[in-house]
């Protein structure tokens, strides 16, 4: 893949403009909306329900790229699906059976994608990987926006990229949390298809011009 997908955090959204911001996305050079989900028990902070996401779904113009942080997230998948979601990303730490859950995500008529921790290694994912349309990793400790970027990443890039080129797949790698004009090049030349950028995209004094300059990384 020549061309970068870029996928804005609403997490990092003005929630008392919203709608303003869903329009900034349609009308920008990005590809996808990213939206996390947060349930206050996989990860300390509560995000967007059911009813805010429905809301988004009513104004994008683009896919939903739906991040999971949840416990046990095979619980609403097909809820999910019906208000909207276009790709589910599930974590690995968060379900026990990860291969039922994915093709709940798949036969839900959804992308099913995997999303693996700082801590956990990408060798976990070596069996599944054919089963993935994409797996995100968090360049964070998941849970809240606007954190420093962790270095450990782009090892892992690396490595998820040898595993799926070995494999003769076409899984895509996306990148969460801490993604700028500094990291973001470094990522896509390490092997990311996919970067998801909140707090510096919508903070930026013009978010349109920050996500086209995000779009020009190529490897």
């Amino acid at each position: 893949m020549n061309t970068t997908i870029i996928a804005p955090s609403v997490l990092a959204a003005d929630f008392a403009n919203l709608q303003r911001d869903i329009e900034m996305v349609n009308n920008s050079q990005a590809d996808w909306f990213h939206i996390d989900v947060m349930d206050g028990q996989f990860v300390p902070n509560i995000s967007f329900g059911m009813p805010v996401i429905e809301a988004i779904k009513k104004h994008a113009k683009k896919p939903l790229d739906v991040h999971l942080m949840i416990e046990k997230p095979e619980r609403y998948i097909e809820t999910f699906a019906k208000i909207g979601a276009d790709i589910i990303t599930v974590h690995h730490e968060a379900t026990v059976h990860l291969h039922r859950t994915l093709k709940q995500i798949k036969d839900a008529g959804c992308k099913a994608g995997v999303v693996l921790n700082l801590s956990t290694p990408v060798s976990v994912l070596e069996d599944i990987l054919p089963d993935c349309y994409m797996v995100l990793l968090m360049s964070i400790n998941p849970g809240f926006g606007g954190q420093k970027f962790e270095e450990m990443t782009y090892a892992k890039v690396k490595k998820l990229r040898k595993m799926i080129d070995e494999q003769g797949l076409d899984t895509l790698i996306e990148i969460d949390g801490g993604v700028n004009n500094v990291t973001g090049p470094k990522l896509i030349e390490a092997g990311a298809d996919v970067l998801v950028a909140g707090s510096y995209v919508f903070n930026a004094e013009n978010p349109t011009e920050t996500i086209a300059h995000l779009k020009t990384f190529k490897r």
